[in-house]
């Protein structure tokens, strides 16, 4: 039987503390602590590495068992059977959609692809050498300027209003953010195409001449929007909820999310990873940056490999290098030398007992690196994708709080360690 109280006793006489355990429907047990601070103490736990701060029904995952379940859907069955649309209808209502919903879904999404016409002017206002994902930003905070006709985060049907015009507008704006870099024309959405097709299409076409985007690469990119759909309470999506707590537009909630994302610790993985290929260079000096990897006094790392919560294999990793094998092969780029520099250090990874005994598997982000550079997608336009797929994950998040009757501004604790009350010292007096 699991126990329903914890107690925290003290060395110092003081009175012990009973406080009640929660159990959700998978995963740890939780302490609710949130009458703490009745009692004249609080916890300190840098990073929330073992808090909870929200009840969610969105996203489980057991690092230990190498699990991703969407709504209590394994990510491998979803990835092989579903779209991202039908995926991100999934986390934005808790069940997979039937033939009518997912229909009436995938038209409302269609009819919100265009952006405002003055959101050009936006995108005009930045260099053209900006970041894609510094554009992102400042074009998804400047949306709460042009839609704020639905902005009641309270008012459920102005709630979904938002969340459709983000999911339908992001691939464009993210995929403008890219021909802005270029200074190629803008390339308006075709609803004809479905979602991945349209985003590759608003990302290579020109007006010049047709471009009909590969099915091969089209599905490719499908399954890293879905297996970047969501991931639990990481950095952006603890983010998004904490902006979202005061009430913040879900723009300025989102913006804030890709902001987070943006950081090399976060959402730069896969950018990383191509960036370490190619200081290796070639497969001859590969054994060299294994040794630096293995010694604690480099500061090399090998990234794309391990994860911060799975202790075991990834398991989006086994779908993205199923994934990234069939892209190779539909491009013809099995020989390429950078690709065959990544399939030999992935190779020696799995076999070699020091990966292998620390569990230092390829994750997601070595292969979906791999994959968008294959498709001609440059490095700096992988998080913004990331952003792209993790806005589907962000507003079901987002909404999820703002229907929660127990949710309150997020107003985290502190252990204060600075001067204690000082008297102030006129400056002519001071030393």
């Amino acid at each position: 039987m699991k126990p329903t109280k914890a107690t925290i006793t003290f060395d110092n006489d003081a009175k012990s503390i009973e406080l009640p355990m929660l159990s959700g429907t998978a995963g740890n047990d939780v302490i609710d602590i949130r009458s703490l601070g009745k009692h004249g103490v609080f916890t300190y736990d840098p990073g929330f590495m073992s808090t909870a701060a929200c009840q969610s029904n969105i996203t489980f995952i057991d690092g230990e068992k190498g699990l991703l379940h969407y709504c209590g859907y394994p990510i491998e069955q979803l990835a092989e059977h579903c779209n991202f649309l039908e995926v991100s209808y999934l986390l934005m209502h808790g069940e997979l959609p039937n033939t009518a919903q997912i229909n009436d879904f995938t038209g409302i999404i269609s009819s919100h692809t265009m952006l405002h016409d003055q959101l050009s002017n936006i995108f005009r206002g930045f260099r053209r050498d900006a970041h894609p994902m510094a554009v992102m930003i400042g074009v998804v905070g400047s949306m709460s300027a042009f839609y704020f006709d639905a902005m009641d985060v309270y008012n459920p049907q102005h709630r979904a209003i938002s969340a459709h015009r983000l999911l339908a507008k992001i691939p464009t704006i993210a995929a403008w953010s890219y021909k802005y870099n270029l200074g190629q024309p803008f390339m308006h959405p075709k609803n004809k195409l479905n979602y991945a097709e349209n985003f590759i299409h608003m990302m290579f076409a020109t007006p010049c001449e047709e471009y009909t985007p590969n099915p091969v690469l089209a599905r490719a990119f499908e399954k890293i929007l879905i297996l970047h759909a969501d991931h639990e309470q990481n950095a952006s999506t603890s983010t998004v909820r904490l902006v979202g707590s005061s009430g913040a537009n879900p723009f300025a909630s989102i913006a804030a999310g890709i902001a987070s994302l943006w950081g090399p610790a976060h959402g730069g993985a896969n950018e990383a990873t191509l960036q370490m290929l190619e200081e290796i260079g070639d497969v001859s000096r590969i054994d060299e940056f294994i040794k630096r990897a293995k010694d604690k006094t480099d500061s090399f790392r090998l990234m794309g490999f391990g994860h911060r919560v799975y202790r075991n294999m990834d398991p989006r990793a086994a779908i993205m290098r199923k994934t990234c094998h069939e892209v190779l092969n539909e491009l013809g780029l099995q020989d390429d030398p950078m690709f065959k520099l990544a399939m030999e250090l992935e190779k020696i990874a799995l076999e070699d007992e020091y990966f292998v005994s620390r569990k230092l598997y390829p994750n997601v982000d070595f292969y979906s690196g791999i994959v968008m550079r294959a498709m001609g997608i440059p490095n700096s336009m992988f998080t913004a994708i990331f952003a792209l797929a993790r806005t589907a994950g962000w507003i079901a998040q987002w909404s999820e709080m703002n229907a929660d009757p127990e949710h309150k501004i997020g107003r985290p604790r502190q252990l204060y360690t600075g001067e204690t009350r000082r008297e102030f010292v006129p400056i002519d007096k001071r030393a």
